[in-house]
Formats: structure tokens, sequence, C-alpha cells
């Protein structure tokens, strides 16, 4: 098969970024790269990007160069190197869109019942919808400063910025399930932390026009959070 392009992770990058820029699933990028549970990355990593292929890719020096890294957040500084940076900067994780060309899908939902799996972490209109490939969640149009609140009981799995310097966090849930909420600030929780469903877990970053994007995966796939809202 085709040579596989390989990409080295500066400060900030998440693998679900690079993914992105990529336009690759993040579940192929893990497996290629053997990242850990929480798809944690660190800067100086080499990574190599999926190419279409029947073969697995032969291992490389450049491979073997690599460490799994810790549990926490990816925090050290990049380490020198005489390999240039990439030429491009990934772009966020899921970029606000202009709600005036976007189909009125306020009726949508705004509030989920009671015997949903998940309540809503904010309330508001559906400006952009799931799509596999496209947009691993959703986004809620919802003023700046607006309290995100976790959709379910869980625990703190990540909280970090793409290269934009835009925050987001992670929750763990019960049944593999993860929860992802970007654009966020004024974070009120920390890393490890246990939250219950309904507490107010950070706000909506400003911006214009504000929102929410919201992710629901199952282990590192991404699926539709709508089944779990409604």
């Amino acid at each position: 098969g085709p040579d596989p392009p390989r990409h080295k992770v500066v400060r900030g990058e998440t693998a679900y970024s690079i993914a992105r820029y990529y336009n690759v699933p993040v579940k192929a990028l893990a497996q290629w790269n053997g990242l850990p549970n929480d798809l944690s990355v660190r800067p100086g990593q080499i990574l190599m990007i999926p190419v279409a292929s029947r073969q697995q890719p032969a291992r490389t020096e450049t491979q073997t160069q690599t460490t799994v890294p810790g549990v926490g957040s990816p925090t050290p500084v990049p380490p020198s190197s005489t390999e240039p940076l990439p030429t491009s900067s990934p772009p966020k994780a899921s970029a606000p869109v202009d709600t005036s060309s976007v189909p009125d899908m306020s009726k949508e939902v705004t509030k989920s019942s009671n015997t949903a799996q998940m309540s809503m972490p904010v309330s508001g209109s559906i400006v952009r919808a799931f799509k596999k490939g496209s947009n691993d969640g959703i986004d809620i149009s919802a003023s700046p400063g607006t309290p995100v609140k976790a959709a379910e009981a869980g625990t703190v799995l990540l909280i970090s910025q793409d290269t934009d310097d835009v925050s987001f966090l992670a929750l763990k849930h019960a049944n593999n399930l993860v929860t992802v909420y970007y654009n966020v600030t004024g974070l009120t929780v920390k890393k490890g932390a246990s939250v219950k469903r309904g507490q107010t877990i950070a706000k909506v970053a400003p911006g214009d026009p504000g929102y929410l994007h919201f992710e629901v995966r199952k282990g590192i796939e991404s699926v539709d959070p709508m089944p779990y809202l409604n």
C-alpha cells in the first residue's frame, strides 16, 4: 500500500483535531499508532496518518521512538528537533457555523425529557446536526456565559485546549460512554473529579454566534447524541 504520511504533534493538538485535519476517523488514528484509551498524545510525538490499504503498514524507526504518554493531560514543552513543524495548523475540533444559512432546527430539541439517558448540556436550538465523518457531535446555540451542565453523572476524563486555545473537556460515564464539551470557558471542575447529572461544569465561551459543541462517544467512536437526549 502507499507509504502513510507522518504528523509531528505540536503543543495544544489532540487526537481529535489531528484526525479532523487529515479527514480520517479518530479510531483509525488511534489503532494505527497504539494510542491509549483517553487518546492522549504528546508534543513531539510522530503519528502515522491512516491511508486506504488492506495491509497494516510496517513499523518504522520513527515509530519506535515514540512512547505511550502518561494518564495526565499533555503539558510538557515540545522537545527540540531538526524536523520542521507542519506548515499549517490543524483547525478547531468544530468551528462555529453561520446560523443565518443553517435550516431552522430549533424544534428538533431544546430540552431533554426526564426519561432520557442524558440531559441537554445547554438549552438552545441545534444549529448543526451530527454527520458521521464531518461533524462528530451537535452544535447547540447558546449565549456566551451560559452555564454548561453535565449531561450525565461521571468523572472528568480530560481538560485541554486545541491549537486556537479553545478549551474543551470530556466526562467518562458508565457503559463505556464519554461526553465531550467544546468551546467552553470558566471551568468549575478538575481532572479526575466526580460530577453529577445537571451539575455546572463550565460556561459557553465568548463568540458570535455563541454555541456549544457536544459529542457522545462510545469508547473512541463518535455516535449521534440525539438518541441519548430524546
